[in-house]
């Protein structure tokens, strides 16, 4: 009775005074098994009893101390080495608190990339054509991956469940293809510990991944995403963590509940692969896309963090017209994404599967992810990752002459199946398109038809669904183009 009595004392007192006993907790991202980024900043963050000490021992560290706020929450800075190759060091890490500890441990001082987007990158290795070879063989202790548990917020939060684990047959299998290719080749390049997170969902929309606050600040995004949202019924539901196909596509959840609660995690950079939830869209989407790049790069404050987005495959939407070329124009907007600094798009259309949405070629994604990497952020400048760019056509008689960028053609043109460059078209001045010829010249491509007898314009690759033949000789694939202006025809 005694004792009941006193704690109802404490209880009374505590609640008198504003004191708070905070359960001791580190963030649910920070785990045994993770990988840690190098050169950086390690964050240490959770909460305990507010105005209570918490030490942090590193075991490559001094150890430090630092008191919790008067909410209970704290955040502590570890200084971090490079990262040597071949140095795959088990390491430590303690966080005291009041009599309690909590070790992380089997850490590993690396490389972290942050792999999101909707269906394609959700896309699993056990699903990728050459799963059958690739998996029994995909046991690297030193690649470290999580995948975060779907959930939606409608305000921001720092919760986020998952698990870090080293890779193995079993622990892959269901993780991104796209990202485990992407991680695999930079090990393999780099000799370093190498730490995969997926945070993402099938079918969502570029604004799902946009703060509301960012969505509010610019007139079109708002226009276009937010006041719809918030004027609608949908807004008025109380948001769970349940997963369906309308609610991935609402402005600003999934970056509550699957980017936000990773914010103070130090990385290397983002993998992105969406944009079929968005096809409809044009210059709105370029928008969003490079507005989402920003806010991300402001929030997890580590400058103009690189971001690598794979562009949509060929796809025919159920409409099996050859000269349909919506899709295309949205893929030119895609591509206008990487005008924005340290952004750049890897080439899908040599891969696709025209009826597959889904198609299951993510093993040569993930390496051209990696080869834009290990070239823009790894510095090893003859790691080749562009395919052939147009730089500009040049008419000569009834022929469209098509030179490239020369950085991309250095090693030549080709052709993947060695039959003619296909899916070229040309137009007159009258606007109309016609099949043409194309041939390879040196490092140029000519076109013509005898259709189109004073050419004015070239399109390559520019409709819906076209599996592409055209690259250069390091295998990379030519990048859709047109060289006129002409409006899109709705």
């Amino acid at each position: 009775m005694r004792t009941f009595v006193v704690l109802i004392l404490l209880y009374l007192f505590s609640a008198k005074t504003g004191i708070a006993q905070t359960i001791f907790k580190i963030a649910e991202v920070l785990q045994s098994n993770m990988v840690i980024q190098q050169k950086r900043p390690f964050k240490v963050w959770g909460t305990a009893t507010p105005g209570s000490v918490v030490t942090i021992e590193a075991d490559w560290s001094k150890s430090l101390t630092i008191k919790a706020d008067n909410r209970g929450n704290f955040i502590a800075l570890i200084y971090v080495p490079a990262a040597q190759k071949g140095d795959f060091t088990s390491r430590k890490i303690s966080i005291k608190n009041n009599g309690q500890a909590t070790v992380l441990s089997n850490l590993l001082i690396g490389d972290v990339w942050l792999c999101s987007g909707q269906s394609n990158m959700q896309f699993k290795v056990s699903e990728d054509k050459n799963a059958a070879t690739e998996l029994p063989a995909a046991n690297y202790p030193n690649i470290r991956l999580f995948s975060a548990d779907l959930n939606f917020s409608a305000t921001p939060i720092h919760t986020i469940k998952g698990k870090w684990q080293a890779c193995t047959p079993e622990s892959v299998k269901n993780f991104s293809s796209a990202g485990y290719f992407f991680g695999k080749t930079l090990f393999h390049r780099l000799n370093i510990p190498i730490g995969l997170i997926f945070s993402g969902i099938g079918a969502s929309k570029v604004e799902a991944f946009i703060p509301q606050d960012v969505l509010a600040a610019d007139k079109a995004l708002d226009s276009a995403y937010l006041t719809p949202y918030l004027n609608s019924p949908k807004s008025k539901e109380k948001i769970d963590g349940g997963f369906s196909f309308e609610k991935v596509m609402r402005p600003y959840l999934l970056y509550n509940a699957m980017i936000h609660p990773l914010i103070n995690l130090s990385l290397s950079g983002f993998c992105w692969y969406q944009g079929e939830g968005n096809r409809n869209e044009r210059e709105v989407y370029t928008l969003a896309t490079q507005t989402m790049i920003r806010a991300w790069r402001e929030r997890f404050g580590q400058g103009d963090l690189p971001f690598y987005y794979i562009q949509v495959a060929p796809y025919f939407y159920e409409k099996e017209d050859p000269e349909l070329n919506d899709y295309a124009f949205f893929r030119e907007a895609q591509e206008r994404i990487s005008t924005l600094k340290n952004t750049s798009m890897v080439v899908s259309m040599d891969v696709g599967e025209a009826k597959d949405l889904h198609p299951k070629q993510k093993r040569a994604l993930g390496i051209r992810l990696a080869r834009t990497a290990l070239n823009l952020h790894y510095g090893m400048d003859t790691v080749a990752y562009k395919g052939p760019h147009c730089k500009s056509m040049q008419v000569k008689g009834n022929t469209a002459v098509i030179y490239f960028d020369k950085e991309s053609v250095k090693s030549g043109l080709s052709t993947k199946d060695g039959k003619a460059p296909q899916f070229f078209t040309i137009a007159g001045a009258d606007g109309v398109f016609h099949d043409a010829e194309a041939k390879i010249a040196g490092q140029t491509v000519v076109v013509s038809s005898d259709k189109v007898p004073q050419p004015v314009a070239v399109r390559y690759a520019f409709t819906n669904y076209p599996v592409t033949n055209l690259q250069n000789t390091k295998g990379l694939p030519a990048v859709p183009f047109r060289t006129d202006n002409w409006p899109e025809k709705r």
